[in-house]
């Protein structure tokens, strides 16, 4: 097994014992992503779409790091602190993914780190081993 330990800084930094990514045989697991600003290291401000929007950037910026991409993505799960704020998520989701979408759950959950309205993981491949 071949296993690397991704990180980058285009990403919020890992805050605890984890990391921002792992690529393991072919496969990139990305950590769950709040909305995070990387350069600020605040929030998204603007509501679910900005938070959104900022989550799937900070999965991006992972996956790149890893040789990867969201086009390559396979799973993604969001979790969500409201599920009624699924439709205002989704418009912004489909913007990333808008050919052949990734398999995906999304789950209502109690809370979230640092008050997010919603954290995103991926799985994805990667030719690079």
């Amino acid at each position: 097994m071949n296993r690397e330990i991704i990180a980058t800084d285009r990403a919020p930094a890992a805050v605890g014992p984890y990391s921002q990514g792992v690529r393991v045989d072919g496969l990139v697991f990305t950590a769950g992503q709040v909305p995070l600003d990387p350069t600020t290291g605040q929030l998204a401000e603007g509501g679910i779409e900005a938070q959104t929007r900022q989550s799937l950037t900070n999965v991006k910026a992972v996956l790149e790091a890893a040789g990867s991409s969201l086009a390559d993505v396979i799973k993604v799960t969001v979790f969500l602190v409201d599920m009624t704020e699924f439709k205002a998520m989704n418009g912004v989701y489909a913007q990333f993914f808008p050919d052949s979408p990734p398999a995906r759950s999304a789950v209502q959950v109690g809370a979230l780190p640092l008050g997010a309205r919603v954290e995103i993981e991926a799985v994805a491949t990667t030719s690079r081993q």
